[in-house]
């Protein structure tokens, strides 16, 4: 089992910035993919960016692809979400996962979660 723990949210004004981290543990040699789903409050969780852990390759949903970039740190088992320019709409619970696709995954494809890291965007 892979235990993931985000970390980074927080309260931002629209149009500002925020880094999102998660760290990756246990079983991480096997790791294919990681990725970022977020729900908002009332609505279904979406995945929203991936990244293929051994390659690099990135996917990002047409909602956010041209302000977030997720990247990640193979040595130190860690993925990144730079999120700019965000957005009201943006406001959700963030969580990070591992799991086995990379190229536009659904949750299902991804067994390890993170318990999520609230970020707020105020108008």
């Amino acid at each position: 089992q892979v235990q993931l723990v985000e970390s980074g949210g927080g309260l931002v004004q629209a149009g500002g910035s925020l880094r999102l981290s998660c760290a990756a543990s246990g079983r991480t040699f096997n790791i294919n993919a990681m990725g970022w789903l977020r729900q908002a409050p009332g609505k279904e969780r979406e995945f929203i960016a991936a990244i293929d852990w051994r390659r690099g390759w990135t996917y990002y949903v047409e909602t956010v692809k041209g302000r977030f970039t997720i990247s990640r740190d193979s040595a130190n088992n860690t993925v990144y979400l730079q999120m700019n320019s965000l957005k009201p709409e943006d406001t959700a619970v963030y969580y990070c996962a591992a799991g086995s696709r990379w190229y536009a995954p659904a949750p299902s494809d991804f067994g390890s979660w993170g318990q999520g890291t609230q970020v707020t965007v105020s108008s």
